[in-house]
């Protein structure tokens, strides 16, 4: 569990994982002593539910024990999967809100005033196994979102999220940077020295972009995200001789985690179930953990991996041996990791490929480091300027 303050009205708990008995018991601690800081400082408390698998019937009556006095505030839940929130709204829960996403729910808290009525959230209708895998995606970056939404309104005394948000994708628009990417950046960069100043960062320099050296070079823009991540993820599938790739990225805000951010030959099914990934028995973390490219020959050999959802996943799939080798930039670090994917069990790549894929795996490292200290700084100087003329 993790806790985030978003706006001078909310704070954030993050829940991840499954909530059964066990857990339940953690649950109540920690809503407990979270609802008492809550109300002590005049803020209502959101339980972001995006990471939690199941909550049994335990963590539910835990939920109204710690609520049910709060039908007049209640505390808000968003980024429920369709099963979350079926086994909530199975149950009469007073002091409990369900939102779609930390946006809506961060949205109602700063919109609403005192005495006036939240308005309740809609939901669609039962949707497809397409449609979930879609809405959790959708909270995943919607938490981000709400979280650069809810500083910006703080820091330059924004009038609501519809401005912040209006902000953030200008940002976005003007340099090509995702929202996603934009809204991380917001949240995890040290803030301005003094808001009047044009410029976010002063003094920095800018710097050429790393070679790539990839296929079609002189069609790939260093400054188009997608397009670079694009290019390297096809390469790594022809050098590889691989039937399928991804590649993970670090995530600026939650430390540990890895982002699914490209990739070639993966269903929708597999693409859910890794598009976050804070730990092993997944390949890519097992990478990032070691430093060092990993192999598995036959993923159902291996009970950690094909007795996990990660390995039934990737068995699904069609995959039976992968192969990850790390991101690493000069400094030492690992800032991602790219994963090959074979139908056929057994260790596959020759020592030639394997020295291949190494070089433009540390290529994409440094450019992944320049694009950040780059294109990246580049969008929140625009924003930052946009705000200092408008103030």
């Amino acid at each position: 569990m993790t806790v985030q303050p978003v706006t001078e009205r909310a704070v954030v708990l993050r829940l991840s994982g499954t909530l059964d008995a066990q857990g339940a018991g953690v649950l109540g601690r920690e809503l407990a002593l979270r609802l008492r800081r809550a109300d002590e400082r005049g803020l209502r408390l959101v339980l972001d539910m995006s990471g939690v698998h199941r909550v049994s019937s335990t963590a539910v009556h835990t939920l109204d024990t710690h609520t049910r006095h709060r039908a007049a505030g209640p505390v808000l839940v968003t980024g429920a999967t369709a099963q979350v929130r079926r086994v909530l709204t199975t149950t009469c829960l007073p002091g409990i809100r369900l939102y779609p996403s930390l946006e809506g729910a961060l949205a109602a808290v700063c919109g609403t005033r005192a005495g006036q009525a939240e308005k309740p959230p809609s939901y669609p209708a039962e949707t497809t196994p397409g449609e979930v895998f879609g809405l959790r995606a959708k909270a995943r970056t919607s938490g981000i979102i709400g979280m650069a939404q809810g500083i910006l309104i703080a820091r330059y005394a924004l009038t609501g999220p519809a401005d912040a948000f209006a902000l953030l994708r200008a940002a976005s628009q003007h340099h090509n940077v995702p929202l996603r990417v934009v809204a991380s950046a917001v949240v995890t960069a040290p803030p301005p020295l003094t808001l009047t100043a044009q410029q976010w960062f002063p003094g920095r320099r800018h710097t050429p972009p790393p070679v790539l050296g990839l296929p079609q070079v002189d069609r790939v823009d260093p400054r188009d995200r997608r397009q670079v991540l694009r290019a390297a993820v096809y390469a790594a599938v022809t050098l590889a001789d691989a039937d399928a790739a991804e590649i993970h990225l670090t995530d600026s805000v939650q430390d540990g985690v890895l982002v699914l951010e490209a990739h070639h030959g993966l269903d929708a099914a597999y693409r859910d179930c890794l598009a976050l990934v804070d730990g092993p028995p997944a390949v890519c973390a097992r990478v990032r953990g070691e430093g060092r490219p990993v192999t598995v020959p036959d993923v159902a050999a291996e009970p950690d991996l094909a007795g996990h959802p990660v390995g039934s996943a990737a068995l699904a799939l069609g995959t039976r041996a992968l192969y990850g080798v790390p991101m690493i930039t000069e400094d030492g670090d690992c800032n991602g990791v790219v994963s090959l994917h074979r139908a056929d069990p057994g260790a596959w790549l020759q020592p030639g490929q394997e020295a291949g894929l190494d070089g433009m795996a540390r290529r994409l490292a440094a450019w992944r480091s320049w694009y950040r200290r780059t294109v990246v700084q580049d969008a929140l100087e625009f924003l930052h300027a946009r705000c200092a003329e408008d103030g």
